[in-house]
């Protein structure tokens, strides 16, 4: 794997780190949708992300890494390698990020038929494609807004049942591919379609640094790791090793987090007072501030973590308001500020 820019050392941009970790602790939030000027680190934090889980359990030798503490066998590997729910054998892997390009055929992102085994052997074999390769972990696209259409309805289907079917050149192949979608864009480029949008389950805004300070640092520390890769990655070894156990803590913790009905009533309320449309916004908002909670060490949702994850929750599902030009982040922020106080 490539050396990556640490995560900690990503100067600012605490809404965009803390969106990422979020949906890495409850990957059933939805994913993460970052949208903002060009060369503000969103792709280099969702790269240094890898960098910084721990590694996954796999079972040995399947080639979509599925989980082995699962009971389901969820694909022919699997079932080839635990005949009769025998306990298979396990191995370690590093959870993975996987870039989609813009560019990616059909076929390279679903797979297709294995071409060399097929003129080699004779043999009809199923070669995994990107999804594949994402099942468990992240898939990464990068000016997501730009995305072809194909692609969007193909990943709308795979997102919403977390299984790929593949039904083409004879084969017949369906495999698990559970992941969590990252998108970045700049809005400036083309928006992206609803059906999409509201399949992310936060959405952060990331700008340019306005501080003299700040951009000053992250140039510093930009050049320092072109200069000497492996030594700025050691200096903040123990840094970004500090938030992965955070992050473990907090994956342990997740479920025993209690979320009380008041706290359950008062996001329902901001929904409704925001006019989101159906109720996946009160849901992930629920599940946003539950995360929360767990990464701060709490044991209960409270009202301070629904204010914590309220804009990215929550902006992107929004409708245009012809009566305020204010912007969805502001709108958020404001109605929290009503319901919730300061």
């Amino acid at each position: 794997m490539a050396q990556q820019f640490p995560f900690s050392a990503i100067v600012g941009q605490d809404e965009m780190k803390t969106a990422i970790l979020i949906a890495a602790i409850d990957p059933g939030i939805g994913g993460v949708l970052v949208l903002g000027d060009r060369g503000t680190g969103k792709s280099t934090a969702v790269r240094a992300l890898a960098s910084l889980l721990p590694p996954m359990k796999v079972v040995q030798g399947c080639r979509y890494r599925c989980d082995p503490a699962s009971s389901v066998t969820a694909c022919e590997d699997c079932a080839r390698l635990r005949p009769n729910g025998q306990s298979p054998r396990t191995e370690t892997a590093p959870v993975p990020v996987v870039d989609l390009p813009l560019g990616a055929t059909e076929d390279r992102v679903v797979g297709a038929l294995d071409l060399e085994k097929a003129l080699s052997q004779g043999i009809k074999a199923f070669e995994p494609g990107l999804l594949a390769q994402a099942h468990r972990g992240f898939l990464y696209i990068d000016e997501v807004n730009l995305l072809e259409d194909h692609l969007v309805d193909l990943l709308i289907d795979v997102a919403a049942s977390g299984e790929n079917v593949v039904e083409r050149e004879g084969l017949s192949v369906r495999h698990p591919a559970r992941f969590v979608l990252v998108g970045s864009g700049n809005p400036e480029e083309g928006e992206l379609r609803p059906q999409l949008l509201d399949r992310f389950g936060l959405a952060v805004e990331v700008r340019t640094p306005d501080s003299l300070a700040d951009r000053v640092e992250v140039v510093k520390r930009r050049e320092a790791f072109e200069q000497d890769r492996t030594g700025f990655i050691a200096q903040w070894q123990s840094k970004d090793a500090a938030v992965r156990r955070k992050l473990v803590a907090a994956r342990k913790r997740l479920m025993d987090i209690q979320v009380p009905d008041a706290t359950r009533e008062k996001a329902a309320n901001l929904c409704m007072q925001l006019g989101t449309d159906g109720l996946r916004g009160d849901l992930t908002l629920i599940r946003a501030a539950r995360a929360q909670a767990a990464l701060d060490g709490q044991t209960c949702v409270e009202p301070m973590h629904l204010r914590k994850v309220a804009a990215p929750a929550l902006r992107h599902r929004l409708r245009r308001n012809p009566l305020d030009n204010a912007d969805a982040g502001t709108r958020v922020e404001r109605a929290v500020t009503e319901l919730l106080g300061d």
